[in-house]
């Protein structure tokens, strides 16, 4: 059974009251995105995004072990949230017409400040609570 923490900050009462008035987006916008980066697939496609300028779904499906089907439903979700976007490159060359993604602001700051803020929490709670030192 777990026990209730007491925060200090100024929180309010309301989880509608976190944002401001003219927010940008809504409180479910916002958890829409959570929800998709939550997924294993999704979220390695914003890191790999978020750490180059853009990619190719090509260049992406060498780099996952998914199917083309998938990667591409998955690059879909997460347009759809607004975590990352797509360009066409407009001019056709000798090997055609190609696709790029890359990270959104957003997608960055949902990662640094999210899955990744816990990840390397996880390193300092390793590293704080390991006894093999002693």
């Amino acid at each position: 059974m777990g026990t209730k923490h007491t925060r200090v900050d100024d929180a309010p009462d309301d989880p509608d009251d976190l944002l401001p008035e003219r927010s940008v987006l809504s409180l479910e916008e916002y958890l829409e995105m959570q929800a998709a980066v939550g997924n294993r697939t999704r979220f390695e496609i914003v890191y790999r995004l978020s750490r180059t300028d853009e990619l190719t779904p090509t260049e992406l499906d060498s780099m996952m072990d998914v199917d083309d089907s998938t990667l591409h439903y998955h690059l879909g979700k997460l347009r759809d949230v607004g975590l990352i976007e797509k360009r066409v490159r407009t001019e056709r060359d000798s090997e055609g017409l190609y696709t790029y993604y890359s990270a959104t602001i957003l997608g960055e700051v949902i990662l640094e400040h999210g899955v990744e803020e816990l990840l390397r929490r996880e390193w300092e709670f390793s590293d704080a609570y390991d006894s093999s030192e002693n």
